[in-house]
């Protein structure tokens, strides 16, 4: 059950991160999540919140303008 909008079921899915950083977009592709079909919203575990993070990171430290990453 979905703890935002107490009615839906949560499904494996994945979905994109997106990453506004001084003008630019970081972007991650199929990122692994879960998601509620009623509502939308989307859960992510510590895993890939931390992937997340390293890949974030990497692409500041990089100066990169436009990433488009898959975790």
């Amino acid at each position: 059950m979905c703890v935002f909008c107490k009615t839906g079921n949560v499904i494996n899915s994945t979905t994109t991160h997106v990453v506004n950083y001084n003008g630019c977009l970081i972007i991650i592709k199929n990122v692994p999540c879960d998601e509620c079909v009623q509502c939308g919203e989307v859960f992510l575990s510590d895993e890939v919140v931390v992937r997340l993070e390293k890949i974030v990171e990497s692409a500041k430290k990089n100066d990169a303008r436009n990433i488009c990453s898959r975790l």
